[in-house]
């Protein structure tokens, strides 16, 4: 229980300074069980399933923050889902690797 608190935490972390580095509602990131944002400046999307969507697990989220350049690895391996035209975030988790030294530890 408590590294699952841990890993939420974490999760919820790494989502808000998604949403400080890149503002908007255009892609919707889904980190089930933990939290969803939306993000991206853009068309702004208000109901339904978002036209972009990027979902993964706690973990996935985690590795993709302390090393951006695994995108597209996660990507062919399922651990990430990304649709729709504006959703491959690869340079965005480059940009906020450099903003954020901070690593958080794979639960």
């Amino acid at each position: 229980m408590i590294q699952d608190l841990e890993l939420r935490a974490q999760v919820i972390e790494i989502l808000r300074i998604v949403q400080r580095v890149a503002p908007g509602k255009s892609v919707e990131i889904r980190v089930p069980p933990y939290a969803a944002i939306q993000c991206i400046a853009g068309i702004t999307h208000r109901r339904g399933t978002p036209p972009n969507v990027v979902e993964m697990n706690g973990q996935t989220l985690i590795k993709l923050f302390n090393d951006p350049s695994l995108w597209d690895q996660l990507c062919l391996q399922g651990d990430i889902s990304a649709s729709g035209t504006s959703s491959n975030l690869s340079n965005l988790f480059t940009e906020i690797g450099k903003l954020n030294p901070t690593n958080f530890e794979r639960k």
